[in-house]
């Protein structure tokens, strides 16, 4: 998968197509991410020890990491890799810099 965890990402599909957040889970196994602010659901919740407060809350969900594209420059942009000196780096496709 080629977003990490803090990376600034543009949604590009579904119902909030166009807004922008950090970055703040990646499961690479399902291949999902969990956008800031992104996605909100309500959620149920019964008091427990951990959350004394019962009642409705509103989170963040889970969202393919294909309807998601990486920002950089305050565009969207593709990501890619290039290896040099034996360094793998990741670079946006639309300018070629290394991101990281």
């Amino acid at each position: 998968m080629k977003i990490k965890r803090g990376d600034k990402v543009q949604i590009i599909a579904g119902k909030d197509k166009g807004k922008e957040g950090k970055v703040l889970v990646v499961d690479k196994k399902n291949n999902k991410v969990i956008v800031e602010g992104a996605n909100k659901v309500k959620k149920h919740v019964k008091p427990s020890p951990a959350h004394p407060q019962s009642g409705i809350i509103e989170q963040e969900a889970p969202i393919d990491a294909s309807n998601v594209m990486f920002v950089y420059a305050g565009k969207p942009t593709r990501i890619g890799y290039k290896v040099e000196d034996g360094i793998k780096q990741r670079i946006a496709k639309s300018t070629g810099e290394v991101i990281d």
